[in-house]
């Protein structure tokens, strides 16, 4: 009796899988590529708020979708006759309690060439 009943629901319930399937394609893709961006997200806006003169900020998870591990480049104002070690620091310190929460980061910072704006 049930083997009948689940040959009849089959069609059903591949239907229904498929279209979950579709579904998270196109919601952005699957929790750790929705959570991975909302983080990349996140982090360029910590950026943005704590360095103002800011004129490039990418963000990238590169530790596979798992929020882990990211690498950031940062183009600003503020770097201006800095050293990278204190350039770097700047970057470390507006992201101080994100940083605590990862496997790793990779900073790279550079100072807007003199005509930009």
């Amino acid at each position: 009796m049930y083997r009948n009943l689940f040959k009849i629901l089959k069609p059903i319930r591949n239907e229904l899988s498929r279209k979950a399937r579709l579904g998270s394609v196109t919601d952005g893709g699957n929790a750790f590529e929705r959570n991975s961006i909302s983080k990349e997200q996140q982090l360029s806006e910590i950026l943005k708020r704590s360095l103002p003169g800011i004129t490039y900020v990418s963000v990238q998870d590169i530790s596979g979708g798992c929020g882990a591990m990211f690498e950031i480049n940062v183009e600003a104002k503020e770097f201006t006759g800095l050293s990278r070690v204190k350039q770097h620091r700047l970057v470390t310190e507006s992201l101080k309690s994100e940083i605590a929460e990862m496997h790793g980061i990779r900073i790279h910072t550079t100072v807007p060439a003199v005509g930009d704006k």
